[in-house]
């Protein structure tokens, strides 16, 4: 007897007797809830924040470890970037068949990428996109997008080993002090209506995560928020209420070119569209932005795009 069968027949004796004149019941919801749970549960991810030296956040089954780029010093349009604006990169594992499929986005200099990428490569994962978010950066940076399958910690020991040995990524938290973060001088609460959605205040950015209505899949996994699948809007302050905007939209083909039309009609300059995956279902394009303004007039700008795609509505 399986482990599916087993569950179901379990379930059914003990819920038979009050289902006799009930519709027809799948029992497959039982066993599938208790295998995908079990899977999470049988990942060791202490092991994993080991091998990333990180501790995860948690969002359901996945879990992501942020690798913000703290030790760069990049300016654009005289605007200096902090990490939580544009170069925060990160992994996130989730069960997957007994193992974990990864997904991740490393923030690299350009002399980085060829060493990392042999690292990851030699090591069984795959690379996804390499490209720019952002233009005229000093400092270019660059983005590489990763995927694999396998034993987490296995994972997660290479990504630590590639982004050691082939960058200067930093993997020991910031040093602190007594000071607290600084505040975000933005009317978050104005941004909150614009937007219609709830900003996230981190690392002095407004952070905006706005999921689709119907999530891609890969592999027959649903790529969540957590793994990359929401539209990222951030928001750092400039000063006198403005702000500098930058992020990714996430869209179908045939949704590209009416969000880029209303992007350039608020006066948002279109910075990168591509792909971060490969066998996605069904396809979808990133589209990146950048533009540095009163920050309540590229919220509306904002909005206006989204509303061009099948976004989430709250």
């Amino acid at each position: 007897m399986t482990m599916k069968t087993c569950f179901a027949a379990i379930a059914a004796a003990l819920l038979l007797p009050s289902l006799a004149s009930a519709q027809p019941v799948d029992w497959n919801i039982f066993a599938e809830s208790f295998i995908s749970g079990a899977h999470a549960q049988s990942i060791d991810w202490k092991k994993v924040d080991a091998a990333l030296g990180k501790s995860a956040t948690v969002s359901g089954e996945v879990h992501r470890y942020g690798l913000p780029r703290s030790d760069l010093h990049v300016t654009l349009d005289s605007v200096a970037i902090k990490p939580a604006l544009a170069l925060g990169g990160w992994v996130a594992f989730t069960p997957m068949d007994g193992q974990a499929m990864v997904m991740g986005d490393l923030v690299l200099l350009e002399s980085e990428i060829t060493p990392v990428m042999t690292k990851l490569l030699n090591s069984g994962l795959d690379i996804t996109a390499i490209h720019n978010h952002i233009l005229r950066a000093q400092p270019a940076t660059f983005y590489m997008h990763v995927g694999g399958h396998g034993d987490p910690a296995k994972l997660a020991t290479a990504i630590h080993e590639a982004l050691s040995t082939g960058s200067k990524t930093p993997f020991e938290p910031p040093a602190t002090t007594a000071v607290s973060a600084p505040a975000v001088d933005l009317d978050t609460a104005k941004l909150d209506e614009i937007m219609r959605a709830k900003g996230t205040v981190t690392g002095g950015v407004d952070q905006f995560a706005i999921p689709r209505r119907e999530p891609a899949t890969e592999a027959g996994m649903t790529i969540t928020p957590a793994m990359g699948g929401a539209n990222a809007i951030n928001f750092q302050p400039t000063g006198g209420g403005k702000a500098a905007i930058t992020g990714d939209f996430l869209v179908t083909g045939d949704e590209v070119n009416p969000l880029i039309r209303a992007l350039r009609a608020g006066d948002i300059e279109v910075t990168a569209i591509h792909s971060h995956m490969l066998d996605e279902q069904p396809r979808m394009f990133f589209i990146h932005f950048w533009a540095n303004d009163d920050s309540l007039k590229l919220a509306r700008g904002i909005r206006a795009a989204l509303d061009k795609t099948a976004v989430a509505q709250r």
